[in-house]
């Protein structure tokens, strides 16, 4: 009798913890889904940011250089 309700124990303490595996294992398949999707937007946010500064890099450059040749050739005017 003891064999038989201990096996009854057994057999609902397995289903209970493939239950609760269950349960776990979508829980955890619902936040890698959000994660993903979290880190999806911080890429999109980072891509935008980085265009961004790229065009404010090229601008710098393109008055530096302008700047520079503006000045070599007042120079270059200067010592003729």
């Amino acid at each position: 009798m003891f064999n038989q309700v201990d096996a009854t124990y057994r057999l609902e303490l397995r289903e209970l913890n493939e239950l609760n595996f269950a349960r776990f294992d979508a829980k955890l398949e619902q936040r890698t889904a959000e994660l993903k999707q979290g880190a999806a937007v911080l890429e999109g946010r980072l891509l935008a940011r980085m265009s961004l500064s790229e065009a404010r890099l090229v601008r710098w450059m393109f008055a530096f250089w302008a700047a520079s040749v503006a000045t070599s050739i007042a120079l270059i005017q200067l010592t003729r």
